[in-house]
């Protein structure tokens, strides 16, 4: 049994409320994934105090079913490169469907993923399946729903602190668990480049969805 102490809550009112959330908006709305990067640095403080944001994520039981991974060795970010291109390539090649690809055609997106070693920084993000403790298996409780709401919170928290990244998913992501020497019980989820926006740096111009077509009140 947890032992429990009163909720730090400080209330706000209507207005204030109103304003921040616009504020909110505004600034989540201006987040782009972008494949172009700088090769500038910035401190890994940054970044660790990105993940443990995302490490506050809420999670089934409070198991915290996750590992951020941050990868900064040339050498192995050249690694993954290469594994990651070599799936892709599979992927681009007879993988995808026709509509995959054709959906994928307007985003100029290929095989080819050099911002993987420019990049200061990679974070591979791993879902832990279960804990092994002393041989025994525990489960780990709805574990994909509570590595998404991280996934969310570490992207969101990067664009606020002034970083961009990609959710960069070469499947199959087999070759990250084994490259980065990770145990049995953990799964690649996500692998994230992390760094500055490229100078020339260009993005599709999107329209996402209206309030209109996203909330529905019954």
């Amino acid at each position: 049994m947890y032992e429990f102490k009163p909720l730090d809550y400080k209330s706000k009112s209507e207005e204030e409320m109103i304003r921040v959330s616009n504020e909110i908006l505004e600034n989540c709305s201006s987040r782009r994934s972008i494949r172009d990067f700088s090769d500038k640095k910035f401190p890994r403080e940054v970044l660790e105090n990105v993940i443990m944001t995302a490490s506050s994520a809420p999670s089934g039981a409070n198991k915290q079913p996750w590992t951020f991974c941050i990868v900064e060795d040339p050498k192995i970010k050249s690694e993954i490169r290469k594994a990651a291109e070599k799936e892709e390539y599979e992927n681009y090649h007879g993988r995808m469907s026709d509509t995959w690809l054709a959906d994928l055609a307007p985003l100029g997106t290929d095989w080819n993923k050099p911002f993987l070693e420019t990049v200061p920084y990679i974070v591979v993000l791993f879902k832990r399946v279960y804990e092994d403790f002393q041989g025994e298996k525990r489960n780990n409780y709805y574990v994909n729903e509570s590595v998404g709401i991280a996934a969310g919170m570490f992207i969101m928290a990067l664009h606020q602190a002034g970083l961009a990244t990609l959710t960069h998913t070469p499947s199959p992501m087999n070759f990250l668990q084994k490259i980065l020497g990770r145990p049995d019980n953990e799964r690649a989820y996500l692998l994230l480049p992390v760094g500055y926006p490229a100078t020339n740096a260009e993005v599709p111009v999107l329209t996402k969805k209206s309030r209109e077509e996203v909330i529905i009140t019954i």
